[in-house]
């Protein structure tokens, strides 16, 4: 039978006179060569199938649209990393000194004395305050004061707990509904601010950070510029010294900004009174928070591409955190400027006092406005009077004519603030005299730049005139 099969196998065909098993294993040969080929397509077929039905199973994310009003920039501004100018080396100067010269401890506030005891006198002048429900807690003990330390100390995000899916392009995502309950149906108990734009209302968001909603009025479209304005001025700026944007809220005609919340007042009030039951800031204190709001307007002026111009410095727009550190804040009037640009407008923006002539006169703008205004400031915490004041004689109702007047005359050292009980050294004195005069220069040009007034203010070493005498 075996001799049978070999027979047969081993018989010539018709097809190219091949031997039969020669045809059988050629046939054998592409069947598996087939197989072999189509195996591969049917499994990856067989994979993307199974792929699609998981996918159609997992649920789907709704995020909330962005109203197309709104022209979300996604452009970042662009940080300066190369140093090519004097400006240059000024911030890279700064960012250096800013790391390493902070100090231990320094004194902030200068309490009233409440008699002439010997045993009071002995100790020292100054106390910290801590606000806890509307309540004032003095720290006892042989010297009492501010402290404030250069180790980092790492603290919780306060958008920490709410929900991921709200994170887009300017920050923070809030419903309506979720500022609603966080300013109690915005309370007119919760108010902390009214402006010409909006108001501002104290709040506490669900994970119990406390905030400042500022609710943009709707007035003839000027809401949607605002808003537009702030966010884009601020959304990607990062300070320690700016007053720091959460996140913001677009529903309907609704435009909100909410803010962080800095509870120790501001400036002005630390200088007139509406602070004074927790004391008196020290000459210290009022360098420390004019050298921060230095640096915040260096930042914007110098790092920033385009340079933020703020419009609106003045000493109610320096908010003062727990450690007496500087928050620049209400950034609804800021004009974005292109690098070495000037704009002209008919319409001068800003607070009566702290203007520089040019742009109150000819609607110039640019950084060196802001200089003027950071001037006065310094001017009003020097003597800690208004930069107004029409209640005082004639040469003394504008602050800068009357110090002028006053140095000119040699008299500088009666201009400083009667309630400095320590008073300032004749050389920091006349350094920050020196520094604000040169701020509020007529001549803009003449004016100095940020970083350079932050040097100014900051180093011993910085060159200063003996005598400083300007013509009334």
């Amino acid at each position: 039978m075996v001799s049978g099969l070999n027979f047969e196998f081993s018989k010539r065909t018709h097809i190219f006179h091949l031997r039969v098993w020669v045809l059988v294993a050629i046939f054998i040969g592409i069947f598996c060569g087939t197989i072999l080929l189509l195996l591969p397509f049917c499994l990856s077929r067989k994979k993307s199938k199974k792929k699609g039905s998981l996918q159609a199973a997992l649920p789907v994310t709704q995020i909330p649209a962005v109203s197309k009003e709104i022209k979300i920039d996604q452009q970042q501004p662009i940080v300066k990393h190369y140093v090519s100018s004097s400006n240059d080396m000024d911030l890279l100067a700064l960012a250096l000194q800013e790391k390493f010269n902070e100090k231990d401890s320094v004194r902030l506030l200068s309490s009233e004395k409440a008699g002439n005891d010997a045993d009071n006198s002995s100790q020292s002048d100054y106390f910290n305050t801590l606000e806890k429900d509307g309540n004032v807690e003095y720290e006892s003990g042989e010297k009492r004061g501010v402290m404030y330390h250069s180790h980092p100390v790492h603290v919780a995000s306060p958008l920490s707990g709410l929900p991921e899916f709200s994170h887009l392009g300017w920050g923070h995502w809030f419903t309506l509904r979720d500022l609603e309950i966080a300013t109690n149906k915005f309370s007119k108990q919760n108010i902390i601010g009214e402006g010409g734009y909006g108001v501002v209302y104290r709040g506490q968001l669900i994970n119990g950070t406390p905030v400042a909603v500022k609710k943009i009025l709707n007035n003839i479209g000027e809401a949607e510029k605002e808003f537009r304005v702030e966010v884009e001025a601020i959304s990607h700026a990062r300070h320690k010294n700016l007053v720091r944007l959460l996140g913001y809220c677009i529903e309907g005609t609704q435009r909100l900004l909410i803010y962080e919340h800095i509870n120790n007042g501001n400036l002005e009030q630390w200088l007139h009174g509406a602070m004074s039951h927790y004391g008196y800031l020290t000459w210290e204190a009022r360098m420390k928070v004019l050298i921060g709001t230095a640096k915040a307007l260096a930042y914007l002026h110098e790092a920033l591409e385009p340079k933020v111009v703020h419009r609106d410095i003045k000493s109610s727009n320096i908010l003062i955190d727990d450690d007496f550190n500087a928050k620049l804040s209400d950034f609804g009037l800021v004009k974005l400027l292109g690098a070495g640009k000037s704009h002209i407008t008919t319409r001068v923006m800003g607070t009566f006092g702290y203007v520089a002539p040019e742009y109150a006169n000819s609607g110039l703008l640019n950084e060196k406005s802001d200089v003027y205004s950071f001037g006065v400031v310094l001017l009003e915490a020097i003597s800690g009077r208004d930069p107004v004041d029409y209640g005082r004689p004639a040469p003394e109702v504008n602050l800068v004519d009357w110090l002028k007047m006053m140095v000119g005359s040699k008299r500088f050292e009666e201009v400083v603030d009667p309630k400095i009980e320590t008073r300032p050294s004749t050389t920091a004195l006349k350094r920050a005299l020196l520094t604000a005069l040169r701020c509020v220069d007529p001549d803009a040009e003449k004016r100095p730049v940020m970083s350079q007034i932050v040097r100014m203010l900051e180093s011993e070493d910085y060159p200063i005139l003996r005598e400083v005498c300007f013509m009334p």
